[in-house]
């Protein structure tokens, strides 16, 4: 496998930092992401009146969950900033191969969505009194995690964008596909937050592993035809 030129990197890197610039300025996704999220996280607190050993095991599912919707919120919502104003267009006829396109969307949305975690888990862990989340294993998986689920959901948002019903279409197109990561990331952050020991947890990481890489790959080879569709 040939290693990306200069050329291609530059790409990736332009288009996540324009991404990143725009948002920075009107704040308008990260804004409704992490309300979103904050929302999903206080709603679970009151209606979980739960023990101490049920909280614990509850508390990856609860995580994951609003992760999840708030990733396909900023999924659905960047690639459509880009075709309601007319960019996807610019984008296409940019002299660049157009897999850098993908990556340069996939990396400014991994970034919305560690930046939306880093202040959402800080926060459950406050309602919930739960700090066995700071570990690095746990930021390892939700990394892992992260990478798979924005991966899909980048190539199939460029997907769904094309369509009147948009917002409807990509997370019934989202979700079953990213079942397999969004499991794995629960069991391997529940085994985390129960103490168990790594061999324990090394089938979800595997997979986890496995997704990412094969998505990537998948995303890279297809992303040309799906945005000619």
């Amino acid at each position: 496998m040939t290693q990306p030129s200069p050329s291609f990197l530059k790409a990736v890197f332009a288009i996540a930092r324009k991404d990143l610039a725009a948002e920075f300025r009107s704040r308008e996704l990260l804004s409704a992401m992490l309300v979103f999220s904050m929302l999903v996280i206080l709603i679970f607190n009151f209606a979980l009146e739960l023990d101490v050993k049920v909280r614990q095991s509850v508390t990856a599912g609860v995580l994951w969950t609003t992760f999840a919707f708030a990733g396909t919120l900023g999924l659905n919502r960047s690639m459509a900033v880009e075709k309601d104003r007319g960019c996807m267009d610019g984008l296409l006829l940019a002299p660049v191969d157009r897999s850098a396109i993908f990556f340069g969307k996939a990396v400014s949305n991994l970034a919305f969505m560690l930046l939306v975690e880093a202040i959402v888990v800080p926060l459950y862990a406050m309602l919930y009194n739960e700090t066995r989340i700071f570990q690095w294993e746990f930021i390892g998986v939700l990394l892992l995690g992260s990478i798979g689920y924005i991966a899909v959901g980048t190539l199939l948002s460029a997907m769904s964008v094309q369509t009147r019903t948009r917002d409807v279409l990509l997370p019934i197109l989202l979700f079953p596909v990213a079942v397999p990561v969004l499991l794995a990331s629960v069991k391997a952050s529940g085994g985390i937050v129960a103490g168990l020991p790594l061999e324990e947890i090394l089938t979800p990481l595997n997979l986890l592993i496995v997704y990412d890489v094969v998505f990537l790959a998948v995303s890279y080879m297809v992303f040309d035809f799906v945005v000619e569709e």
